[in-house]
């Protein structure tokens, strides 16, 4: 939903995959593991130069660098690095595949992926889930969720939203009015209108609609969400406001609450910040120093430690302070 400027992890300059593999073998062998070398080489190389340094350790050495690596690290930064080297294109498939995997849902999952993704990356995903899994994306979504919740989802997977481009005002005051139509005003709540309008519409036009809202209603739309829905489907349809209004803030948003209070959800941060260290974590950090008075760097070093937290720090590219 937004376009994607400023990545902190971009292609390294002088790339040799086949020193690289060498240099990851060495501080894998023998007794004991040196996993300074291993932080540093694979969070400044492209996912793509991950990939290459990948298939020259399998041809140098007859190994799987990802398996080396899961034998030989443990905890949260075995966890990053082998996030690291899932290749880009798998790596949201792969995380939707987990969150409905076995007993439970992950709806936390669900909603990050589908609300923050734009209709062509959706389509990728959906076609990377076929290929990789056998099996249709939305079968599975459908089959482990329910109600308005899913119907939400569902519109959200056609990846049908309208291209950005020329807004209709006439349209805007109408799809404004229907939502303040279907909330505001009625007993009970129009939940169709909302998975309609919020899951069709251009990303220009529905920043138009939103500013209409308010003028209509007095209220912004996510306080409007906040009163007339619940559960998971309340929490998909400010996902997808906030997306709207800006993907860089959601998920600036996302991390501030993982780090936040007793205990750090370990699974959003390494999440967030390795699917976006290549899109926006640039934008995400600004947004991040704007909305919470203190940088991500700095968030990130007070709720982390070890090998996983200067991981994390380089993955993050910076102080904003």
């Amino acid at each position: 939903m937004a376009n994607y400027t400023k990545g902190t992890v971009k292609d390294f300059s002088g790339f040799d995959a086949r020193a690289d593999a060498e240099v990851l073998r060495k501080a894998m062998k023998g007794l004991g593991t040196s996993e300074e070398p291993i932080l540093k080489i694979l969070t400044s190389r492209s996912n793509a130069q991950r990939q290459q340094i990948a298939a020259d350790f399998k041809t140098l050495f007859g190994r799987d660098l990802v398996d080396d690596l899961k034998s030989e690290l443990t905890g949260k930064f075995e966890t990053l690095m082998v996030a690291l080297m899932r290749p880009a294109q798998l790596f949201d498939a792969h995380a939707l595949k987990h969150a409905i995997k076995g007993a439970g849902t992950n709806e936390k999952v669900l909603t990050e992926i589908l609300a923050s993704r734009t209709p062509a990356e959706l389509r990728n995903i959906k076609q990377v889930y076929q290929e990789e899994y056998e099996a249709n994306l939305e079968d599975h979504i459908t089959s482990d969720t329910a109600g308005y919740y899913q119907r939400m989802l569902v519109v959200l997977l056609q990846a049908n939203r309208d291209p950005d481009g020329h807004v209709n005002e006439k349209l805007v005051e109408q799809d404004a009015q229907e939502l303040f139509r279907a909330g505001e005003l009625k007993w009970g709540t129009d939940e169709e209108k909302f998975i309609t309008i919020l899951g069709t519409r251009s990303v220009s036009h529905l920043r138009k609609v939103f500013d209409k809202y308010m003028t209509i209603s007095g209220y912004q739309l996510e306080e409007t969400i906040d009163r007339e829905t619940s559960g998971e489907l309340e929490k998909l349809l400010l996902a997808i406001v906030k997306c709207v209004r800006s993907v860089p803030a959601y998920f600036a948003e996302s991390l501030f609450y993982a780090m936040k209070g007793a205990g750090t959800d370990d699974d959003t941060l390494i999440r967030i910040m390795v699917s976006r260290s290549e899109i926006d974590l640039l934008d995400i950090r600004k947004a991040f120093r704007r909305d919470y008075a203190k940088s991500l760097h700095h968030a990130i070093q007070k709720d982390t430690s070890g090998d996983y937290r200067k991981a994390l720090l380089l993955l993050c590219g910076g102080e904003d302070d």
